[in-house]
């Protein structure tokens, strides 16, 4: 019998831009062929054992806790999931207020080298990264974005209510994942996203939309424009990528330290959000005819990054979107609101 390896017996891949579109998901995220448990399994079943008989009280508590770790807060907010978690309405998110004014997004052209040699070893092609530029200024008027993204329970809300017909091929056997309520929902098309936020403003009778791209990054990098919504050194505790090692989603809103400069969690990891947006180049830049308008010829943007992805998706500034040719793309959405 093979014995059962430990993250120690793997390290992450380093592979350039040509190699990276003939592998294997497995490939790309540097995993063998052989069983490999996640770093945090065993810290969060006994998480689980420690605190299975909390009160709901008590676990809210816990999971929007820094003094609580890690795998204790993911643990306890599975545990909300199945208690009913206190922090998700099925049908209203939690919004938060983002200011307008004259705004910088995306990147100086002479950044691009930097980044690359920051993140070496991921397969980056130049052009994914010249999609940021130029770096340049917009006025945007003020806004709301909700705190988290969609939940599996906020989605479900949705199908019951209008009969719509897409269901997230995350979902198994096309069924609720009921243990997992709290958690985003992911694998949706760009046409669910929209479909969902036209009725969720028809619901409700507010004017709730996908944020643009501008008003995602904004919302995400803040005035001092972070690499990362916390700021600008990568840290694998503070979202969930795969750098992290857990490669499923999470409870939204657990990890504590990684929120946007406006309070707003899971900006990065957990699953990609799409916009409002089909990728065009930025006044003044270049349009990257790179894989994704190959596959698609045009496509819908998406940003932030997901479990089953490296640190450089969860860049604030990246613009990305779906890629079919993966199984693996964590593809959900977040609201905005106009005020």
């Amino acid at each position: 019998m093979n014995a059962v390896l430990s993250r120690s017996d793997w390290h992450w891949p380093d592979f350039g831009p040509a190699l990276c579109g003939t592998m294997t998901d497995r490939e790309r995220l540097g995993l063998p062929d052989r069983y490999v448990p996640g770093r945090l399994d065993a810290a969060m079943v006994k998480a689980l054992q420690l605190w299975r008989t909390a009160s709901t009280e008590t676990l809210l508590r816990a999971v929007q806790s820094r003094d609580v770790n890690l795998p204790d807060r993911i643990a306890v907010g599975n545990l909300l999931a199945l208690a009913g978690d206190p922090r998700i309405d099925p049908v209203l998110p939690e919004m938060v207020d983002i200011p307008g004014g004259n705004v910088f997004i995306g990147l100086e052209e002479s950044g691009i080298d930097d980044v690359l040699s920051r993140f070496t070893g991921l397969g980056l092609d130049r052009s994914w990264i010249a999609k940021e530029c130029p770096r340049h200024r917009l006025a945007l008027q003020p806004y709301r974005m909700a705190r988290f993204p969609v939940t599996n329970l906020q989605y479900r809300t949705f199908l019951t209510e209008t009969g719509y017909n897409e269901l997230p091929s995350s979902w198994a056997f096309r069924q609720f994942p009921q243990a997992m309520g709290n958690h985003p929902v992911y694998t949706l098309s760009a046409d669910a996203a929209d479909a969902y936020v036209k009725w969720l403003s028809a619901r409700t009778g507010r004017g709730f939309c996908l944020p643009t791209e501008a008003q995602w990054e904004w919302a995400a990098a803040g005035p001092e424009g972070s690499e990362f919504p916390w700021g600008n050194t990568f840290d694998a505790e503070l979202l969930n990528t795969a750098e992290c090692g857990i490669l499923a989603s999470t409870p939204v809103g657990v990890f504590k330290g990684g929120e946007s400069p406006f309070g707003l969690e899971d900006m990065a990891g957990n699953v990609e959000e799409y916009v409002a947006d089909t990728y065009a180049a930025y006044a003044g830049g270049e349009f990257v005819r790179d894989h994704l308008v190959a596959i698609h010829g045009s496509y819908r943007v998406a940003r932030g990054g997901s479990f089953a992805r490296f640190r450089d998706l969860a860049r604030t500034r990246r613009r990305h979107g779906h890629n079919p040719r993966s199984a693996t793309y964590a593809m959900g959405l977040r609201v905005a609101e106009t005020i």
